[in-house]
């Protein structure tokens, strides 16, 4: 019994984990450059530009390539 509640434990703990992973673009504000990360940025020379978070990963590239033309 308690062997099954540890795995089913376990195994939300992975799912949770998995599906609150957001992405955002972000910029640096000298050269102009954008990319996508996992983590809000917290240094001062990055900013986060666009929508506050996205859900996928592809989501987010899409984006890129919008949000980072305008900006230029």
């Amino acid at each position: 019994m308690f062997r099954t509640l540890m795995l089913a434990g376990a195994a939300l703990t992975v799912m949770s984990a998995t599906a609150s992973a957001d992405y955002y673009v972000i910029q640096e504000k000298s050269s102009k450059r954008c990319r996508v990360v996992e983590t809000r940025p917290v240094e001062t020379t990055w900013v986060q530009v666009g929508p506050l978070a996205f859900k996928t990963r592809d989501e987010a590239d899409r984006q890129l390539k919008v949000i980072c033309r305008e900006r230029r």
